[in-house]
């Protein structure tokens, strides 16, 4: 048994300290300023001590990772969709590949009940129920060749459990695909500089993938290097291409960026993945990862305080300008993804098992990769909470709340117990080049206006128009990654629903089939976000109020798979890992589903919402957001579909979770009565080390190898 060093001790007990330092000041603070930097540390103390101690406990002592083992990507390698790729372009690819909104926009609009509880679920969710998900969840993926989510419910829970899996899983990732396309839109249309910067990312990764597959391959030090050098001029020529006589050509309307959109998405899911996912993927992470390293730095340069009151009123009583809801459970809900996502499990269960070296990976690709995610949320909610409150809520609440003019939202805000003048709100708009920040809802210019505060500041006060819109294109591009790699995971659980009656669709790698479901599925979440730009309150407009809720449900199902296959693999004793956050997340879910279709509340429930509604048309009224009596009309179908879904999906999750419980305990009974699909053990010939960093061991393994 290894003992740690004195050195090591130090440096663990030194980290430890420095996170309990910043947890202490985030907790004991009243009412003085508190330095951003504090929030920072806790996160950051809290990740390195999980990643280190809990998840190497979880690899090596709960799953029994086993690097002489083959996996998949080597066992069937094919080029297209299996394919043994170097660790650290699929960390890049995982990354990015989950890292879509919900880690930027969530957070921002949960800072609308105080920095603090948001601080605690995103560090504390991510360590001890996300990053297990998503670890656990691409290891068992992988011990069954890659097979998806649903199909490994299908497998494992039983024939009616997982059907209702399949479904669940197929309909919540169309929704989520749909919301995902919809926020690039946004971000997109009108920006030739964003537009241009993350064209030129296509034939970069094109290029990156030729380089490593046919030029060079194997040497990705020099790939990543021409890469990121390429991807800096990119975003540099995007400035001058927006100031140019080109910048019409890359000026987008929103439905010519719907059909580039489908297009993209369409041949990103068909083609080869050493060829452009992979590679974009591990492109754009360089921008994502230093984007957020620059933040923190700047935060630590800077020394920003956070504005925004720990824990603020709308918290207890509910009745936000954001959004409705109590802070249980709707904070977690509204965060999402930087702290647990059920997205990721679609990821680890998708692309990522397909590509996978070594199963000693998954520690780093599958925990590690969720904890950058979550530092992006943290690095999020520090930017909504050190801007101005005012200026927060006049951005984040709608039009119906603050109005259209400066006076009327500096009145509106002073209603909610904050305090901005007019002339704020029109100086803060012409520093970063707009012309109003008014009800700029979704998240996303919030989040933009404190990277700009936070870089403005470190740089001595110079470009903070600059780097507003630099944080628009930022976050267009975090989120078009999770996009192409989404589709290509919604093709594969397609095929295996559709395997399951026709067998050549099994073999996800089968042209015609590869073709048809990739069609099929960009067919379906394009139809949603064409009508959406269309009709701002039809299409994926009209799903958007669930997507949180049916990510989270989501969550449920695979922690609920997870708990399963713990059991089944003779792992009882440390079923606690995922069935203690599959608890919570099941509580947190169905009471949100409940109260969407059940409350009273109006802003709350769907129902109510609907009620409401369909009275005023009675009535010859007309209520906001509607505009006219057909938008009241489409209020309420959008209400009633809203709530129906909500109700079908928490069913769906209850079957899943009361299925996975039947088949525990069939199992605990009569041990002999259940199967694991799991495929048989093959030995490895790859040699591939487990860490970015490869160890003594590995070194002197992969130096006998080349002998």
């Amino acid at each position: 048994m290894r003992t740690a060093s004195p050195r090591t001790i130090v440096t663990w007990t030194l980290v430890a300290l420095v996170g309990a330092a910043g947890w202490t000041v985030l907790a004991l603070s009243r009412g003085e300023e508190v330095s951003a930097a504090w929030m920072v540390a806790a996160a950051l103390g809290s990740y390195a001590i999980a990643y280190r101690f809990y998840s190497k406990f979880i690899a090596y002592k709960v799953l029994k990772v086993d690097a002489t083992r083959a996996t998949p990507a080597e066992r069937l390698d094919n080029g297209i969709d299996f394919h043994p790729t170097d660790r650290r372009v699929l960390l890049g690819h995982h990354f990015a590949a989950i890292a879509g909104a919900g880690p930027l926009v969530g957070p921002v609009l949960a800072a609308q009940m105080g920095y603090l509880p948001g601080t605690i679920w995103i560090v504390a969710g991510v360590i001890f129920a996300g990053a297990v998900q998503d670890m656990v969840v691409l290891f068992f993926s992988t011990r069954r060749d890659g097979k998806s989510l649903g199909q490994m419910a299908r497998e494992e829970i039983g024939p009616f459990g997982g059907a209702a899996a399949l479904i669940a899983t197929f309909v919540i990732m169309i929704i989520l695909l749909g919301v995902l396309a919809l926020v690039v839109v946004n971000a997109l249309a009108e920006s030739p500089w964003g537009t241009f910067s993350i064209a030129m990312t296509i034939p970069i990764a094109l290029f990156m993938g030729f380089y490593l597959r046919v030029l060079r391959p194997g040497q990705v030090s020099e790939v990543t290097f021409i890469g990121v050098g390429l991807l800096l001029i990119a975003l540099a020529a995007g400035k001058w291409v927006a100031e140019s006589s080109l910048a019409d050509t890359f000026t987008l309307a929103p439905s010519t960026l719907v059909i580039w959109l489908v297009a993209y998405g369409f041949v990103a899911s068909i083609l080869p993945v050493w060829t452009l996912l992979a590679p974009r993927d591990y492109l754009s992470t360089f921008m994502k990862i230093g984007t957020i390293g620059l933040l923190a730095v700047g935060v630590v340069v800077a020394l920003p305080t956070l504005k925004m009151d720990a824990v603020t009123d709308f918290a207890s009583r509910g009745d936000g300008p954001v959004f409705a809801g109590s802070l249980f459970p709707f904070v977690f809900i509204t965060i999402a993804c930087g702290a647990l996502s059920g997205f990721h499990a679609l990821i680890s269960s998708g692309t990522t098992p397909k590509m996978i070296q070594k199963e000693t990976q998954v520690r780093m690709i599958g925990y590690g990769s969720m904890l950058m995610e979550s530092s992006v949320a943290i690095m999020a909610l520090v930017a909504a909470s050190i801007i101005d409150p005012g200026l927060y809520f006049a951005m984040n609440a709608p039009a119906g709340v603050v109005g259209d003019t400066v006076q009327q939202a500096s009145q509106a805000v002073g209603q909610l117990g904050y305090t901005i003048s007019p002339d704020d709100l029109a100086r803060a708009a012409d520093q970063v080049g707009e012309g109003s920040l008014l009800h700029r809802t979704g998240g996303a210019p919030t989040l933009a206006i404190g990277v700009s505060e936070i870089f403005s500041k470190a740089t001595a006060g110079e470009g903070r128009a600059f780097w507003y819109h630099f944080a628009i294109m930022f976050e267009a591009l975090f989120i078009l990654t999770a996009l192409d790699a989404g589709t290509r995971v919604g093709r594969f659980m397609l095929q295996d629903i559709l395997g399951n009656v026709y067998k050549p669709f099994r073999n996800v790698s089968w042209k015609p089939g590869l073709v048809l479901a990739s069609a099929a599925v960009t067919g379906l979440w394009g139809y949603f976000l064409w009508v959406g730009v269309h009709e701002p309150l039809g299409g994926i407009n009209q799903l958007f109020p669930i997507f949180g809720i049916a990510n989270q449900l989501l969550a449920a199902v695979a922690l609920a798979v997870c708990t399963t296959l713990l059991v089944k693999s003779g792992r009882l004793k440390w079923a606690w890992i995922t069935a203690v956050p599959l608890a919570w997340d099941a509580t947190v879910t169905l009471t949100a589903s409940w109260q969407k279709v059940f409350s009273s509340d109006p802003r709350v429930g769907f129902f109510k919402q609907r009620e409401v509604y369909q009275d005023a048309i009675d009535a010859g009224k007309v209520l906001p957001p509607a505009k006219s009596m057909d938008d009241m009309h489409t209020v309420v179908t959008n209400s009633t579909v809203d709530g129906v879904l909500s109700a079908l999906l928490a069913v769906l999750i209850v079957v899943v979770i009361a299925d996975a419980a039947r088949m525990c305990a069939r199992h605990l009974r009569d041990p002999g009565a259940t199967t694991l699909s799991e495929a048989p053990y093959v030995k490895s010939k790859l040699v591939a080390p487990a860490g970015l960093v490869p160890t003594r061991e590995e070194r002197a393994q992969a130096r006998e190898l080349t002998k």
